[in-house]
């Protein structure tokens, strides 16, 4: 008489063979995931620089930019570059840099004009307010670049003098894995004040 048996469970060798197909696949997800996580903290970086950069363009750019300096009791009334401040001295030249003893973060003379910022930076891990107190995230630099920008004629629009309009470019760069420096700009017109009648 013959009796058949029926196995039941897996055998060692499934098992293995198993283990082995897991382990493969285990490894290839992680690998995947650990390369995404560290990537992952790239676009965090650029967004805060710029963040960064927007902030110190919007800070630069709502700076008066006029005919005498700020300080002179004819600034919101000089309509001219030459002879319209009460102060000769207080008459914004051509040169673009901020004016002697002033700086961003004094509260006696601090930047008063647009292209007092000319030159401006902040080093990486001393982001700072216009007091002078940290602020944002450590690692980032910050450089501000003022220069003249006359815009050309083209078509029905006027020509703008080349000392009427500045473009100002803030870069920031990044901590150390970030690929390419954050760059905006903004361009910022002098207004002539209107003719008080």
């Amino acid at each position: 008489m013959y009796t058949r048996h029926n196995q039941r469970g897996i055998s060692l060798v499934e098992l293995i063979m198993f283990i082995v197909i897991v382990s493969v696949a285990l490894a290839g997800i992680l690998l995947v995931m650990n390369v995404t996580a560290r990537g992952s903290a790239d676009p965090l970086i650029r967004k805060q620089a710029l963040a960064i950069a927007e902030s110190v363009l919007e800070e630069v750019e709502l700076m008066p930019f006029t005919f005498c300096d700020p300080d002179d009791a004819n600034a919101t009334t000089a309509a001219a570059p030459a002879g319209a401040c009460a102060v000769a001295a207080n008459e914004e030249s051509t040169v673009i840099g901020p004016e002697a003893g002033e700086t961003r973060y004094s509260a006696v003379t601090p930047f008063d004009n647009v292209s007092d910022y000319n030159g401006f930076s902040m080093a990486a891990g001393s982001l700072l307010d216009i007091t002078g107190a940290a602020v944002g995230p450590a690692g980032y630099t910050v450089t501000v670049a003022v220069a003249n920008n006359g815009m050309p004629a083209a078509g029905a629009y006027p020509l703008i003098a080349n000392t009427e309009a500045l473009l100002i470019t803030v870069t920031v760069t990044g901590p150390g894995n970030v690929p390419v420096p954050v760059v905006v700009e903004g361009i910022r017109t002098r207004y002539s004040p209107r003719a008080v009648p």
